[in-house]
């Protein structure tokens, strides 16, 4: 079974552009090292050749990633303002303590907590997808559940 990847238009361009830097100049140079390494002599004990044929693996391992990903992605696409969707900006207030809060409903692989953007996997993102302006959801936490608005949807 395949694995859905839901990213945004930049974040599928991002790993198209990563994917090229990878196949097009450091899995050349990564070949180029092992060479290098090889032309050092006993392969044994040669950590050049070690730490590069390591790279070479972490290298082949993302390009297989990358292609999988791009391969699977679908595109999100804002879908409306009247529920919210992936690809949403919401604010929502958190009922207990009346604070807000700003959101982007992202794809896991475009997930980033630090400039609010959550995974369409998080239990936030879980609990409001679908909702409406004004429509309070319970999310489901390690400490208990909680309760939040939606106030605004983008």
């Amino acid at each position: 079974m395949t694995e859905e990847v839901y990213v945004t238009e930049q974040g599928l361009e991002d790993m198209k552009k990563e994917l090229e830097y990878l196949k097009m100049e450091k899995r050349p140079a990564v070949i180029e090292a092992l060479k290098e390494a090889r032309a050092l002599g006993d392969l044994s004990e040669n950590a050049e050749y070690d730490a590069a044929r390591n790279e070479q693996s972490e290298v082949e391992n993302r390009i297989v990633t990358l292609e999988k990903q791009i391969e699977n992605a679908i595109v999100i696409k804002n879908l409306g303002k009247d529920k919210v969707n992936v690809g949403n900006t919401v604010e929502i207030e958190y009922i207990e303590d009346n604070e807000k809060e700003k959101y982007t409903i992202v794809g896991v692989k475009e997930a980033d907590p630090f400039s609010n953007k959550i995974s369409n996997e998080s239990p936030i993102a879980k609990a409001i997808l679908g909702a409406k302006k004004g429509e309070i959801r319970a999310v489901a936490s390690p400490n208990g559940e909680y309760q939040v608005k939606i106030t605004c949807i983008e």
